[in-house]
């Protein structure tokens, strides 16, 4: 695998340019940050600050560059494409690489879902999916779980409660939204599976019987594993459930795959570890590896009965985004990267796990293939999330060259998200600098088991 390490005779000097400085007059205050750093460069998997300080990282712009920093076939699809068309074109006419990419990206999926619809964000996608949903099944019901993040416009901020700075003051959201217990199974059942999956079907069930009866439920949509919410799989029982549920009643059920998609899981797609195939597919983050692009993905049959301009787009299925598209998806293939993710995946558990066993303020290491969430708490028995422990071992890692960013609704999980083509020695590399952080830090008393 090749993860385009460039010799450090050939890096640009540091230029030492505070960039946040630079920023402060005219760039918005609005959008958060997890960093103040200033960054000049991306190489394989390494960000390289303006004082030429190299990074390993292990956020990859949020799950977006899953091949890396300025891999060599993206970077030369790129600019392949740029030589010959930039524009958008999708109400033109067509465009080679974006037909093309929707063939490829079609045989990554299930053979129903065969019809693909580009845009340009993983919000748009939501937005787009709901929009299919209503309009045919002429249902104005959406069910979606809490804890979910599924975007900032009005209609995914309507769905999503992993933070409630993404929903105050913009009341009111989008109505016939119906949001449902998720099943959390440390936070919320102790890690009971059963529990958790019982309780949460019931909840379901019970929604379905007092407050919105099923023939008006267009669509129920969720995460596979709950991202911004904590890095929290759902487990494999709930979502068969949820698939026989929309069955039974008609419903399109609507998997948010936009950040656990793409290998991320150790699968190409995360449902596909319960064995279920959505109605919907909604995808975007590492589409095209860093690139502006997103898509939905559902059968023909589905898309045609929603009509020809029911939805639009400019940007979207941009030729250039769409060239990197399909050289992720090549590369995915080629290198065989879901399988790495699997097994690079069971490297970084194991490590993980073996690091918290003898660390109290980790409650719960958990996750599949390379989407694995470490919660820091106050007490292991009670769960008491930790947040300001997860802030400081995030900047201590940063200090020591490796990059990992927070989730969960009280920011008190790390969430991992190596490159796909990430190797055993940068994860030995890895866990070596998050060991020695947490060892540099106060240790709590023990508190009950892991």
């Amino acid at each position: 695998m090749d993860t385009v390490t460039t010799p450090a005779a050939t890096l640009p000097a540091a230029t030492g340019l505070d960039l946040a400085a630079l920023a402060a007059a005219n760039l918005t205050p609005v959008l958060g940050r997890y960093f103040e750093r200033s960054w000049a460069r991306g190489e394989g998997h390494h960000l390289y600050d303006t004082d030429g300080k190299a990074y390993l990282d292990f956020a990859n712009g949020i799950a977006v560059s899953v091949l890396g920093h300025r891999h060599p076939a993206v970077t030369a699809a790129i600019h392949a494409q740029v030589d010959k068309l930039i524009a958008p074109c999708a109400a033109m006419g067509y465009a080679e690489s974006t037909v093309r990419h929707a063939k490829l990206l079609a045989e990554f999926l299930p053979e129903s879902l065969d019809s693909i619809f580009f845009m340009n964000s993983g919000s748009e996608a939501i937005e787009a999916a709901l929009k299919l949903a209503r309009r045919v099944t002429g249902r104005p019901g959406i069910i979606a779980f809490r804890g979910a993040f599924h975007g900032r416009t009005i209609a995914a901020a309507s769905i999503t409660s992993s933070n409630i700075n993404y929903r105050r003051g913009y009341e009111p959201l989008l109505p016939g939204v119906y949001l449902s217990q998720y099943p959390s199974v440390y936070r919320d059942f102790g890690g009971d599976e059963e529990r958790a999956v019982d309780v949460s079907f019931r909840h379901l069930r019970d929604l379905l019987h007092t407050t919105i009866p099923p023939e008006s439920v267009a669509a129920i949509i969720l995460e596979p594993v709950l991202g911004e919410g904590g890095y929290i799989p759902a487990p494999l029982a709930f979502l068969q459930i949820l698939r026989r549920v929309c069955d039974k009643h008609g419903i399109l059920l609507i998997a948010d795959e936009v950040q656990s998609g793409f290998g991320r899981t150790g699968k190409m797609w995360s449902f596909e570890h319960a064995g279920i195939v959505p109605d919907i597919v909604c995808m975007a983050k590492a589409i095209a590896n860093g690139l502006p692009l997103s898509a939905i993905a559902s059968s023909k049959a589905l898309q045609e009965r929603w009509g020809k301009s029911a939805h639009g787009t400019t940007y979207g299925g941009n030729p250039v985004s769409c060239a990197a598209g399909i050289a992720v998806l090549e590369t995915i293939r080629a290198e065989r990267l879901v399988e790495n993710s699997a097994a690079r995946g069971e490297e970084l558990m194991a490590g993980l796990r073996a690091i918290a066993a003898d660390d109290p303020r980790i409650g719960d290491v958990r996750g599949l293939g390379l989407m694995i969430g470490v919660e820091f708490v106050r007490d292991r028995a009670t769960r008491e999330p930790d947040g300001s422990l997860c802030e400081t071992v995030i900047q201590g890692c940063a200090d020591e060259g490796l990059l990992v960013i927070s989730c969960g609704v009280e920011h008190n999980v790390i969430r991992w998200i190596a490159p796909l083509n990430v190797t055993s020695a940068e994860i030995t590399e890895a866990l070596g600098i998050f060991r020695r952080v947490l060892r540099s830090l106060p240790a709590q008393p023990e508190a009950g088991g892991i």
